[in-house]
């Protein structure tokens, strides 16, 4: 088996060509979270993923599953609960709330990848601008929501959550047509699952994934994050 690259100090990651086939996309490990690292990171295709207990671990996997916003499916039964809007969609206003909420234990799941290292980076890049939370509220408490990471009209979605029904959803549909509307062109949901799937993700090769990337990082960013509440009305 290859050997992963140990990243030290300043060091920048090596070429994302170069991750693991097995485990798939594993490409270092080491390093920090420090926002110059993970903002190099996501500008380079590359995310972290690991435990509490493990050394920070670094991935690129082959091939990538995205959404692309104009493909995410919506069922007639997810149609029918936008259209009735008996829920309130906010951004930004609970971004720590989200992230603990995603980290929270799932299906008598023991532990979560999302630490507490981890709260402390993104909320230190959701200060910075970079990361953003969806939030759906439902009688003046968190129903579910999502955050992940944006770079110019680029999305990188990590970890949504539900505490009601259809809630994860609802953030997800608010999410790709408020995207699709600023000409965000892809999001990036990282692993293949059943569940993604179902909603319109899809894999394509890591090339064409860092491809697309480098264009649209470049392009301008939205610099106030504010959802239509009336888009599915």
């Amino acid at each position: 088996m290859k050997p992963i690259f140990l990243i030290q100090d300043n060091h920048p990651f090596p070429p994302v060509e170069l991750a693991l086939e097995r485990p798939n996309g594993l490409l270092a490990a080491g390093g920090d979270l420090s926002p110059a690292r993970l903002l190099e990171a996501y500008r380079h295709g590359i995310f972290p993923w690991f435990n509490a207990d493990d050394p920070i671990l670094w991935w690129s996997p082959n091939p990538r599953m995205v959404l692309f916003p104009n493909e995410f499916k919506i069922s007639h039964s997810l149609r029918k609960v936008l259209r009735n809007g008996q829920y309130e969609i906010r951004t930004d206003t609970g971004f720590e709330q989200v992230m603990r909420a995603c980290a929270a234990p799932r299906n008598g799941e023991p532990g979560t990848w999302i630490s507490e290292e981890m709260v402390r980076a993104y909320c230190a890049l959701h200060r910075m601008g970079h990361a953003h939370s969806v939030e759906i509220w439902m009688d003046g408490e968190l129903a579910g929501g999502l955050y992940g990471m944006a770079l110019g009209r680029m999305f990188y979605g990590e970890s949504m959550f539900s505490r009601k029904t259809n809630a994860s959803k609802i953030a997800l549909a608010h999410l790709t047509g408020q995207l699709e509307r600023w000409n965000f062109a892809m999001i990036d949901c990282q692993m293949n699952t059943p569940h993604l799937a179902s909603l319109g993700a899809r894999e394509i090769p890591r090339g064409e994934f860092v491809r697309r990337l480098q264009e649209l990082i470049h392009c301008p960013p939205v610099r106030i994050w504010n959802f239509d509440p009336h888009l599915f009305k």
